[in-house]
């Protein structure tokens, strides 16, 4: 046993504006991703020997009931539900089983079925899992609700306090992401804007526009893995795509220093990419194509820092040089990114892993990167939970 993991199918659904398509419940989501994804690897249901399953707003067991649209075989189905880093933990749990040899295919799939507007609270008769974090920015910062742009916000304007980065790069981030998604079926947004639509659009919380800022959605996403073995047992190698880095973190002493930054996941997220570039070998400088998790604009600036693109403060430089879209370093979010693409939450780590398997085998249509050898994924959850993950295309 090798204990080396390959994605070796993908699927997702559209993300589309919560509601919009009529009787569009979460198991005909997962259904669609499912099923494209078993298709995409050319294998059965029946091969596959566990399912770990993501989402953030639902009842116990709707991964059963999920699954139960491709199969009822018997196999063990894992509920997750780790905020908005719900997707990628499935898929980090799903690669664990591989490696641990307890299956040889797995099966990791998140989807969301949300409702308009900002998030909420589910329960108000218990301690809210994030409130030791609010009151912690709250000493620090204005307070606003609800949450998350504030917390994003607030983090973004300690950047620009401490570094002198402008409300006009987080903008230009909103600007590439929109007009990467433009060349993306799959994303909830497909419009392009000018820099300055972006930036006079409504005002969520300074310097955060509404361009800026990802939107509830619905929809699925879906990846089978597979082991070594599996892969040579059905002739999988010329579309597995190999994942040679994976770490999970999860809060520090250092998320509660007095920083904004951390509290919205910085250290997590550094944490979790030193240790992906540890057990691959792999630096920064040896990505084309990055998957990252720009819930808001000044989030994804944050997470060049943090994944060691380029220095911290510096991360304004990469996006007034243009290093993170076509033509630059890296090509950053090629979807649409949460931004543009959409977010829901328990689908968006699994939707940037098909992204990137898509970039890999060259089969991205228009938004193609050129000459990808190696992909970088990101996602996030506050609360909380960082996981990174580094891909290559399989030894042929």
């Amino acid at each position: 046993m090798s204990g080396r993991v390959y994605v070796v199918g993908v699927g997702m659904t559209k993300f589309e504006k919560p509601g919009r398509r009529d009787g569009w419940d979460y198991p005909h989501m997962a259904k669609e991703s499912g099923t494209n994804a078993l298709t995409d690897a050319g294998i059965g249901f029946d091969q596959v020997q566990a399912a770990y399953v993501g989402y953030v707003y639902g009842e116990s067991t709707s991964g059963q009931r999920a699954v139960y649209e491709l199969g009822m075989t018997g196999i063990p189905v894992v509920n997750v539900n780790n905020n908005c880093a719900t997707g990628s933990t499935a898929l980090y749990l799903a690669a664990e089983s591989i490696r641990g040899g307890r299956a040889d295919c797995a099966l990791a799939l998140g989807f969301e079925k949300m409702k308009p507007g900002s998030l909420g609270m589910m329960y108000e008769d218990r301690e809210q899992p994030m409130m030791r974090h609010i009151a912690a920015l709250a000493e620090i910062s204005e307070v606003l609700f609800p949450p998350a742009p504030w917390m994003f916000g607030a983090a973004g304007r300690e950047h620009m306090r401490l570094y002198g980065s402008t409300a006009e790069q987080f903008a230009k981030i909103g600007y590439k992401n929109h007009k990467h998604s433009v060349n993306n079926p799959y994303a909830q947004f497909q419009d392009e804007y000018t820099l300055e639509q972006i930036q006079q659009s409504r005002m969520v919380y300074d310097p955060l526009t509404k361009l800026q800022c990802s939107p509830t959605s619905d929809g699925s996403g879906a990846a089978i893995l597979a082991s070594e073995a599996f892969v040579e047992r059905h002739d999988l190698a010329a579309r597995a795509v190999e994942i040679v880095g994976q770490a999970m973190t999860t809060d520090f002493a250092s998320t509660f220093d007095g920083t904004a930054k951390n509290l919205v996941g910085f250290d997590m997220s550094r944490q979790a990419a030193r240790q992906v570039y540890d057990q691959s070998g792999l630096g920064p400088e040896h990505f084309q194509v990055i998957e990252l998790h720009d819930c808001f604009s000044a989030n994804e600036l944050l997470t060049y820092e943090a994944l060691g693109l380029c220095a911290e403060g510096e991360g304004g430089k990469l996006v007034d040089n243009n290093e993170t879209t076509y033509g630059g370093r890296w090509v950053v979010n090629p979807s649409g990114g949460l931004i543009s693409k959409g977010h829901p939450l328990g689908a968006t780590g699994l939707a940037q892993c098909a992204e990137l398997t898509w970039q890999l085998r060259g089969t991205a249509a228009k938004r193609q990167v050129d000459n990808v050898t190696a992909a970088l994924q990101h996602n996030i959850g506050l609360g909380g939970a960082a996981v990174v993950t580094a891909y290559q295309l399989a030894d042929r």
